[in-house]
């Protein structure tokens, strides 16, 4: 029991850094119908910033701030500069933009930063907490609790607030968000904005656990955009049962088979679901908007 429990602690951990990127593809996608594949190098963004910022001497929080704070001016830019450019273009094109915008972000961060990995302070200790023979560490709590929390703000946001029920209007038509007086430019450059400071906070909190490096965002983009696959592109909810889903496979699956495959299986069940059930756990019923 003890060892079914210290693996579904850390199933939980990394999940929850799934579910962080899966909720910022699934917020970009909803405003603008594009598959930010740039979405891990802001984890990476908020991460690096933070280790660089700290070891410089600046206070721990100050630094976690800045961080999310650059991370949000980065997706900004990244609508801006490149998506908002080529908004008549396929939706294959403007995969190959985000692609190129993580390859570009991965270059720019070796040369700003460098190529060694990094890590910093938990935020409240980093003495386990034993529960029923297993071990879990303060940070995987910061960790969980921030993905919950962050899945609560833009479920209250996108459907309670003015502001988030424009972004969904853009979504589901982007002419009609027009006529009643929506600026949907806005919207698509807010949705960037937002899911970048999202992944920068994923990257502040999991960097004590998981460490950080220039090059990390790839995986996690991989990871978080199998999980919205899994819970349902566009989906909230789905990218956050998704993330904790793929999380939980990964662990169990080293811990009773080998590390060696826990990506695979991951992967194989992604497989699985989508051949049964194509639009995943919770997305839309319908196959295109109208």
């Amino acid at each position: 029991m003890s060892e079914f429990l210290q693996f579904a602690f850390s199933g939980m951990t990394v999940g929850a850094v799934y579910a962080l990127v899966a909720l910022g593809f699934t917020l970009i996608y909803n405003a603008s119908d594009v598959v930010n594949f740039a979405q891990g190098e802001f984890v990476m963004i908020g991460g690096m910033v933070t280790a660089f910022l700290y070891a410089s001497g600046t206070p721990l929080w100050l630094a976690a701030l800045l961080a999310i704070a650059i991370a949000a001016v980065v997706g900004v830019l990244l609508n801006k500069l490149a998506v908002e450019p080529a908004r008549g273009a396929s939706v294959v094109s403007l995969i190959v933009i985000t692609i190129g915008a993580s390859i570009f972000l991965r270059g720019l961060a070796a040369i700003v930063f460098d190529k060694q990995i990094h890590r910093f302070p938990a935020f409240t200790g980093e003495d386990p907490i034993g529960i029923m023979g297993a071990t879990i560490v303060p940070q995987s709590l910061w960790v969980v609790g921030g993905g919950l929390a962050i899945f609560a703000a833009l479920y209250v946001f996108l459907t309670k607030s003015v502001i988030g029920k424009a972004v969904l209007a853009t979504a589901n038509n982007r002419l009609a968000a027009k006529l009643v007086g929506i600026n949907t430019n806005h919207m698509m450059t807010l949705s960037f904005g937002i899911s970048a400071a999202v992944g920068g906070l994923a990257g502040v909190l999991a960097t004590p656990i998981t460490l950080t490096s220039y090059d990390m965002g790839i995986s996690l983009a991989l990871k978080g955009f199998a999980a919205a696959m899994l819970g349902g592109m566009g989906s909230p909810l789905g990218a956050l049962v998704g993330g904790f889903l793929i999380g939980l496979i990964e662990q169990m699956t080293a811990g009773y088979l080998s590390s060696e495959y826990k990506d695979a299986a991951a992967f194989i069940v992604i497989l699985v679901v989508l051949f049964t059930m194509p639009r995943g756990l919770f997305g839309p019923r319908v196959a295109e908007r109208v």
